[in-house]
């Protein structure tokens, strides 16, 4: 459901409801009715329980519970006061929130609730129980069209909040998509200009725009709009010197910049990072249309804090890709499929060594190990050799820090330390600069900066509420490594040193743009241009000549992480655990010490925002060369196994390999049956029909032909089979003649 279709929604439910309900007949159809058309919950007959048993001197009854997310609701009539002590069954005199409270003592521990809701149709009053003390939030159906957000916390908030980002973010891209147009069209009035550079110089300064929005909405550069606003002070035809002015000016320390600054300039903080880096500025020309793009749509109407680097950054850096254009999609990489890869390789195991250490009873013992876990995360360093725009290293870098905030609960409480500060700790180990990335295209690997600098600021805002100290996000003092250039051809040794990096991971090219390719070659590999060919034969010679694209980041892998520790995850094509391109690509592989640690097979992999838009088959493969105990997902399902072989089954590593001779002493088969007639006997069900009109005598002739494309495809052939043919019949046939002619 889209923000629109949502706000609608819970205008025609509070209209529907105005001034009616009745507590034992309209109860489970209320709460279904904003289950599921305002807040989005699908089958929410199966979510919410009502009537739930409970136990007090007699039996009674909740009217309804929510266990997902722990909320237990008391129903009224629509004529009910919420605040009024009404008397109960056993003589005792209680509010509604009472009468819920009392349920609440009764259920068993890991039931209690989380939130007490009490409604009595037209009110909805929320009770948070981490504090049970204070007045409740009270939303009125009346406005739930302005307020149904506030009813969030019934629905599973993980979901809610990755759904808001998604849709905030596919709406930045949007936005962003506008006003790349309208210069776009600025660029190409000017003459005698290289429009490679020009378009080079958009992508930058589309780049810096997006980044002081966002800086205005998150508080980075002082207040709400700032940046609006000091474009706001401009005319159209001034916004180009003003933009050249202000990058300058954010890119010089206080201390450099010139003492007469205007006040709305010098109030602007200094950044750092090198996004302002003044090189050669290439900026057009601004119109009106843009200007009011920029400060009415883009600055006044939307909040740019709320999106999501790991998504936005994709959409971004899609939204000025003229391919993706083209297509018409935004095209990104799920938060869900990303912890597809991520999980495995190393966060499920983070988690459980987090929960171990909370378990811990001793305080001054688990304060310690806390601490050292923080350190670890911190730590840790991970490679995506095809980062894209960045999004896998952006989610990570987020995993590990929404974690670190959870040691930090553990640690601080009222903004104190349990039990002391350590002289070498710190409130953040995790940094942006555990994270290297390499990326061919110049632009994308900008914009990877630009989320993990989001990312940063975002998570950084999260650690100030718990430690409840401010911490100052510019100037910008941590460097995304992300390196411009062609993954298989620069030695990752120069990028991070093998024996420092921890983890490998990522989404490498392939081409797989038309639904599922099911002949041997796939898809990406028929695709494959010069220089990608050049680098699959540097990797494989010419043995690897019907291997997809992607193995060759597999294959590099493998050749850089021997001797170590390191451990790789690969979202691939699945083809390369299929048919004939297994062997030329895993038998060396597992033969050298390989270990295949976890698999997904084959699953759907689609991420875009156009729904239109063609899926490929893919497979998720994490590797080393350590042996470890083994996981194979197949859709939802895991099971452990003792190890995983190159098909991606819980078997031995068999590979089956292609021959040119017989098994055993039989005649040798030189061909099959191969159509080698020019195609003059080869016919479609349609002109099959279309000659027997001209010789009807001919259908004792036609036999089914196939190839393993036409089978595979459902299209299947007839030839013409003349083998027992006489030449009296030929003669009778001018047209089968004519056919025999064009074969000789």
């Amino acid at each position: 459901m889209t923000q629109i279709e949502q706000t609608k929604n819970a205008k025609n439910f509070a209209e529907y409801w105005k001034d009616k309900g009745d507590e034992k007949q309209d109860t489970q159809r209320y709460w279904i009715e904003l289950l599921q058309e305002v807040l989005g919950i699908e089958n929410p007959a199966r979510y919410i329980e009502f009537e739930k048993r409970v136990k007090l001197s007699h039996t009674s009854f909740i009217d309804a519970y929510i266990s997902g997310t722990k909320v237990l609701i008391e129903q009224k009539g629509i004529k009910i006061d919420l605040a009024k002590p009404q008397n109960q069954s056993d003589g005792a005199v209680l509010t509604p929130f009472g009468q819920a409270k009392r349920y609440a003592d009764e259920l068993p521990y890991d039931l209690r609730p989380r939130w007490i809701v009490v409604s009595n149709f037209a009110e909805i009053h929320i009770h948070d129980m981490n504090n049970p003390h204070a007045e409740p939030e009270i939303v009125k159906i009346a406005n739930l069209e302005k307020e149904y957000y506030r009813l969030s916390f019934l629905a599973e908030q993980e979901n809610i909040h990755i759904k808001r980002e998604m849709e905030v973010s596919i709406k930045a891209g949007e936005i962003v998509g506008l006003i790349y147009d309208k210069l776009l069209a600025q660029y190409k009035l000017a003459k005698n200009v290289d429009m490679e550079k020009c378009l080079k110089s958009l992508n930058m300064l589309c780049v810096r725009l997006v980044f002081c929005m966002y800086a205005e909405d998150a508080g980075i550069f002082g207040h709400k709009s700032m940046f609006g606003d000091y474009l706001n002070h401009f005319e159209a035809k001034d916004l180009r010197s003003a933009l050249i002015n202000l990058f300058k000016v954010l890119d010089q320390k206080p201390e450099n910049r010139d003492p007469f600054l205007e006040d709305e300039l010098a109030a602007f903080p200094y950044v750092n990072g090198g996004l302002f880096t003044e090189e050669d500025q290439f900026i057009p020309p601004f119109t009106d249309e843009i200007k009011d793009l920029l400060v009415k749509k883009a600055s006044d109407d939307f909040d740019w804090s709320e999106i999501s680097p790991t998504i936005f950054g994709a959409v971004f850096e899609s939204t000025l890709n003229p391919e993706t254009r083209r297509t018409g999609g935004m095209h990104y990489t799920s938060i869900e499929n990303i912890h597809k890869v991520i999980d495995p390789l190393f966060l499920n195991e983070l988690k459980e060594e987090f929960e171990n250490i909370k378990e811990l009873k001793q305080e001054k013992t688990r304060e310690t190990k806390l601490i050292d876990f923080q350190k670890k995360l911190g730590s840790l360093k991970f490679l995506d050799p095809a980062c894209g725009s960045g999004n896998f290293l952006t989610e990570t870098y987020l995993s590990l820090r929404r974690l670190e905030n959870e040691i930090l609960k553990q640690l601080f409480k009222g903004g104190q330390m349990l039990i002391g500060f350590h002289d070498d700790w710190k409130p953040i180990e995790v940094s942006i600069e555990q994270f290297y990335g390499i990326e061919i295209n110049d632009f994308a690997s900008v914009v990877a900066k630009t989320a993990l600098w989001i990312a940063e600021s975002q998570m950084m805002k999260e650690t100030e509420k718990l430690v409840e100290k401010q911490l100052n996000f510019l100037p910008l003092k941590s460097y995304a490594n992300i390196v411009e250039g062609n993954a298989l051809r620069i030695d990752w040794e120069t990028v991070v040193p093998k024996n420092e990096l921890n983890y490998i991971m990522g989404n490498p090219p392939f081409v797989a743009n038309t639904g599922r390719v099911s002949n041997e070659l796939s898809h990406s590999q028929k695709m494959m241009d010069k220089d990608q060919s050049d680098d699959r034969l540097s990797l494989f010679g010419k043995d690897g000549g019907l291997l997809d694209y992607v193995s060759c980041w597999i294959k590099k892998s493998s050749i850089y992480m021997k001797n170590t520790t390191i451990r790789t995850a690969f979202v691939s094509t699945d083809s390369i655990t299929q048919g004939q391109q297994v062997e030329p690509l895993w038998k060396d592989l597992l033969d050298n010490g390989i270990i295949i640690n976890f698999a997904h097979k084959s699953f759907k992999w689609k991420n875009d925002s156009n729904e239109k838009s063609a899926t490929v088959y893919v497979v998720i493969i994490g590797f080393s060369y350590i042996k470890t105990q083994c996981l194979l997902y197949d859709k939802e399902n895991c099971k452990k196994t003792k190890q995983i072989n190159a098909y991606l089954l819980d078997a031995p590593n068999i590979i089956v390999s292609k021959r040119t001779k017989p098994l055993c002493k039989v005649l040798p088969m030189l061909s099959g049956g191969k159509p080698v007639e020019g195609g003059h006997l080869i016919f479609s069900d349609e002109e099959k029909q279309e000659f027997l009109k001209l010789e009807p005598n001919a259908e004792k002739y036609f036999k089914r032909f196939t190839s393993g494309e036409t089978y595979i495809n459902g299209k299947m052939q007839w030839c013409l089979w003349l083998a027992d043919i006489s030449p009296i019949d030929i003669s009778d046939m001018p047209h089968i003649k004519k056919r025999i002619s064009l074969v000789r």
